[in-house]
């Protein structure tokens, strides 16, 4: 098997297990905490004016569905992810709203698309866990038609986002299995490097590539930030097969560290990210 097939299988094993089931139960949580970001890619959708759209990495279709509600009956939406739980959530919250959405579960990297079926690509932090990044977008090149956006989202470095880290540097001393972050492989921060990701759009068929950092304030309930250190990220994961006075002992410090940003009954902190804009043009056009 080879390093990419290795991960790939990894981050399939990884969504569809643990990780996935975790996403699902703290669905309303995380909804509330990167309504900002989806906020952002509906109003791409709408000033695009839109007609077929695919949300990729949808998770559980918060999304997609915002997407699908802006695009009416005139439109639709696709969402697609590897994570056979999120995507039967979404699923069955689409069947409640009757909205003009559908789901894939698939691998995007390899999913059979239709050629030229999209005329905007959107993603909320879903287009870091490739294995073969220039294949994925050279895949989701193939789906667009000409003249179609590309507008997705993604973390900067773990540097820029500390709170994102801090449940995995206060817990690190108490859980030596606790595996560390792999520059350059699949995961959270893979797109922090603004100059890989021109280059991953280019060699994939992207052109008109602009890339800019943004800075969106997030915030999540007080009462909800146990279940986000427990359940979610590298700690969470960990945490799920612990013994309890190992659980218990890690749960108290990790809480400790996120005090400076609990303010009242809400935790706050600065995402930073990039906003990824790509145009699919003609080959006559390029």
């Amino acid at each position: 098997m080879d390093i990419a097939q290795q991960q790939d299988n990894e981050q399939a094993a990884l969504w569809n297990g643990r990780a996935g089931r975790a996403w699902v139960d703290a669905q309303e949580s995380l909804d509330r905490l990167f309504a900002p970001f989806e906020n952002l890619l509906v109003d791409e959708a709408r000033a695009a004016s839109a007609r077929r759209v695919l949300d990729v990495g949808c998770g559980t279709g918060a999304t997609t569905l915002a997407i699908a509600q802006v695009l009416g009956a005139a439109g639709h939406c696709v969402g697609a992810d590897i994570s056979e739980p999120m995507i039967a959530a979404a699923r069955a919250r689409a069947e409640r709203a009757g909205a003009p959405a559908s789901f894939i579960c698939g691998d995007v990297q390899r999913q059979a698309f239709e050629p030229a079926s999209f005329d905007l690509i959107v993603s909320r932090f879903g287009v870091m866990f490739f294995d073969s990044p220039v294949q994925a977008f050279a895949n989701l090149r193939h789906a667009a038609k000409d003249g179609a956006a590309l507008r997705a989202i993604a973390w900067r470095s773990a540097a820029e986002n500390p709170f994102m880290t801090t449940a995995e540097r206060a817990a690190a001393p108490l859980l030596p299995n606790l595996p560390a972050r792999k520059t350059g492989a699949p995961g959270q921060f893979s797109f922090a490097d603004c100059d890989r990701i021109s280059s991953i759009l280019e060699e994939s068929g992207w052109a008109g590539i602009d890339i800019r950092p943004i800075d969106v304030e997030c915030t999540l309930p007080e009462k909800a930030l146990h279940g986000y250190l427990t359940r979610l990220g590298p700690v969470g994961l960990i945490l799920q097969e612990a013994d309890e006075p190992t659980r218990a002992q890690v749960i108290e410090t990790v809480r400790t560290a996120f005090e400076p940003y609990v303010h009242g009954s809400e935790v706050r902190f600065t995402a930073a990210c990039w906003m990824i804009n790509a145009q699919a043009l003609s080959a006559s056009a390029a």
